[in-house]
């Protein structure tokens, strides 16, 4: 009959994802009053399972302000980087191009430092709000838009274009579009199962706006190789815009990623 109090007791205040972690909560409190003295009064049975809840239960709880606030982070950083490129490829001189490029390295730095933590966090964490190898997926693929923004931010300054096409500017603010949708699905992630329709909406948009920039990328390419002259501006122009067309289908890449989650836990 004890043993039935106590559980009932454990079981409303202390309430676990884990049928095993309940188990052992309780276990190892009776068992601690047993051991103390015959005839343990309840009161003394509560006093351990709130010992056993803030001492042991609590190691194994999923912290899940650790990862979301640093996936959150992430997705900032690649809207932040996708607002410098809509800048960087309608800059007027050379050196308005290498600042825009610094700034964009600088944000890129940023996401490699936010990788490396979630993969550090990852390898510290008993237990995770999602599958670890979905969050690690999840951060790398992330980290992979910062990347392919800054590659071609990279390109301008290196290359040194004569002139940007009116297309790069449409590409830039489709990854920025792509950008903001992240940002807005990786906010919704800590309350995936009340609203996973929402988070579902947002990822089908992250594949419309992905089939945008395959449409302005194909024209692009058209419109140069029956325009240009110049081989050499054809292989730079094709280049760089090329980059900011992966940075779309990296962003779409995330959405499906996000949507292996939903399957699993909403």
């Amino acid at each position: 009959m004890l043993r039935l109090i106590v559980l009932f007791i454990f079981k409303a205040n202390y309430p676990l994802k884990s049928s095993f972690l309940f188990y052992l909560c309780v276990r190892l409190a009776f068992e601690k009053c047993l051991t103390r003295k015959a005839g343990t009064p309840l009161k003394d049975i509560i006093y351990y399972l709130n010992y056993m809840k803030n001492n042991l239960f609590d190691r194994f709880t999923p912290n899940e302000n650790k990862f979301f606030p640093l996936l959150r982070e992430m997705a900032d950083v690649i809207y932040t980087a996708a607002d410098y490129m809509v800048e960087c490829v309608q800059v007027k001189t050379h050196e308005e191009a290498v600042e825009s490029f610094r700034k964009i390295k600088e944000e890129e730095r940023r996401g490699d430092k936010l990788q490396s933590k979630i993969f550090e966090e990852l390898n510290n964490t008993f237990i995770t709000p999602f599958d670890r190898e979905d969050i690690n997926d999840l951060s790398l693929m992330l980290d992979d838009v910062t990347d392919f923004i800054n590659s071609s931010a990279k390109r301008i300054t290196l290359y040194k274009p004569k002139k940007m096409p009116e297309s790069a500017i449409k590409l830039a603010e489709l990854v920025r579009e792509s950008a903001d949708c992240l940002r807005k699905a990786i906010a919704e992630l800590i309350i995936l199962k009340k609203k996973p329709e929402v988070i579902r909406e947002y990822c089908s948009e992250l594949a419309v706006i992905e089939h945008k920039a395959d449409d302005v990328y194909e024209h692009f390419l058209i419109d140069l190789f029956d325009h240009e002259k110049d081989p050499f501006e054809v292989i730079k122009l094709k280049d760089i815009l090329h980059e900011l067309e992966r940075a779309t289908d990296a962003a779409e890449s995330v959405g499906k990623i996000i949507k292996t989650i939903i399957v699993k836990y909403a």
